[in-house]
């Protein structure tokens, strides 16, 4: 699997991991995302907005050359999906 691929499916886990923790009731950390969640028409399409964004980000770097730079964003989006699902699983009644 290469680079961009990569990228693409970590942001799937993001949404998918954020939506799960939104709906248990979990507050967004980063006020970015915060931001555009509040605004938006509903939580998905604010989340789907940002990751298209991103995806195009990536896209532009995969053209460009800039490997290391989409490299080093899979291990921060690998440490948020990680993340999102420790926080789901501490919210969840097992823990509480």
């Amino acid at each position: 699997m290469n680079l961009l691929s990569q990228f693409v499916y970590l942001q799937g886990l993001d949404v998918l991991t954020t939506l799960a923790f939104l709906g248990a009731g979990g507050k967004e950390g980063n006020p970015v995302v915060r931001f555009v969640v509040a605004v938006a028409p509903s939580p998905l399409s604010g989340l789907l907005g940002l990751k298209v964004l991103a995806i195009v980000l990536a896209v532009y770097c995969w053209q460009r050359g800039r490997r290391r730079v989409l490299a080093r964003m899979n291990v921060f989006f690998a440490v948020v999906v990680t993340w999102n699902l420790v926080a789901l699983i501490l919210r969840s009644p097992a823990f509480a």
